[in-house]
């Protein structure tokens, strides 16, 4: 079933309810939920029937080259070299209270995020400093970040994995 319907019809009632996404939004309440992460694959019937820790690490690998990341901003902090080596970091600074972020983590959640792709989910909320570091005035904002933290790009509007890759540089 397309999954795509039922979330723009949502997005669209969400927006003609709240109109959420434009720049002048300064509401603030509880934070987003902070993670969401990529699902591993299990490996096939075909796999198990040789070495069963070769086939699980072919299949990790697999999953890695096939499947981007969506991941909260602690597994980010922890170690960031190691998202910026599987390809491009977004910070996706989003809130519990907004319709359209919410809109786009379901759309992470049930869709994923493209290979060479790792979204970070920032609160918009709790994240002040952060905000201010990159000049993020609203929720919904993605910046697109290298190794070194600075800014590439900087977009809203995006609500899927390849939205956001699009928008990439």
């Amino acid at each position: 079933m397309n999954r795509t319907v039922p979330a723009a019809l949502a997005l669209l009632l969400g927006l003609t309810l709240s109109g959420c996404a434009s720049d002048t939004t300064t509401t603030t309440t509880e934070p987003a939920a902070a993670s969401q992460s990529a699902a591993a694959s299990e490996p096939s019937a075909s796999a198990m029937e040789s070495d069963p820790s070769e086939s699980a690490m072919a299949e990790e690998d697999a999953a890695m080259t096939t499947e981007g990341a969506w991941v909260d901003q602690a597994a980010y902090d922890a170690d960031p070299a190691a998202f910026h080596e599987s390809g491009d970091v977004v910070l996706f600074f989003n809130a519990s209270w907004c319709p359209t972020c919410q809109s786009t983590v379901q759309s992470l959640d049930a869709d994923g995020v493209p290979a060479g792709l790792t979204v970070v989910s920032v609160d918009y909320d709790s994240a002040t400093d952060l905000r201010k570091q990159y000049g993020v005035t609203v929720q919904h904002t993605f910046v697109q970040v290298d190794e070194a933290g600075a800014e590439l790009a900087k977009f809203t509007g995006s609500t899927s994995g390849e939205a956001i890759a699009e928008q990439t540089v």
